[in-house]
């Protein structure tokens, strides 16, 4: 694994991260900004610190550890479509106005992915996922550090799970 330094702009920050791909930033007239960033590559702090008033961070960059036997690839890849399945049906039965508000800030799920090991990080559905349920930050922040895409897709599937079970009214 890669060590880096990252100079962090935040008065404090969590033990794992990713870092952001800026893609525009719009200012506003009042000096504030918006930003529209993607997520690349998650990090676990190593070490902490100060440096010219900013706090800095020693990082390892995470992945995924890959799946070698053939049988368990199959039994993620049947996962992985289950949990991608169960989140489309949640989408779709989720109000309108929710449905409008995600697909306006986070754009629509990406499409499923046949490799799902492709990437250090799993399928982009994940991350697009655990942006967008309604869950609390610590467990997105749980959920961020795995380093097993089985895993993930438990804790995502129980998370929709869940959601499925409350009645409409009340699940968002």
């Amino acid at each position: 694994l890669l060590r880096v330094n990252i100079y962090i702009l935040l008065f404090s920050f969590a033990d794992y991260g990713c870092i952001l791909q800026i893609r525009s930033v719009h200012f506003l007239p009042d000096g504030r900004s918006v930003v529209d960033t993607i997520g690349g590559k998650r990090f676990k702090v190593l070490q902490r610190g100060m440096r010219d008033g900013y706090c800095v961070a020693s990082i390892e960059y995470l992945e995924d550890i890959r799946v070698q036997n053939e049988e368990e690839l199959c039994k993620l890849q049947e996962l992985h479509d289950q949990v991608y399945m169960q989140a489309c049906t949640w989408f779709q039965k989720l109000e309108n106005r929710f449905r409008c508000q995600i697909l306006q800030h986070f754009g629509p799920m990406p499409e499923r992915e046949d490799d799902i090991q492709a990437t250090p990080n799993g399928p982009a559905c994940c991350w697009w996922l655990l942006a967008v349920l309604p869950v609390d930050p610590r467990y997105q922040l749980s959920v961020l550090s795995m380093m097993s895409l089985k895993e993930r897709l438990i804790k995502i599937q129980h998370i929709l799970t869940y959601l499925q079970s409350i009645p409409s009214e009340q699940s968002f």
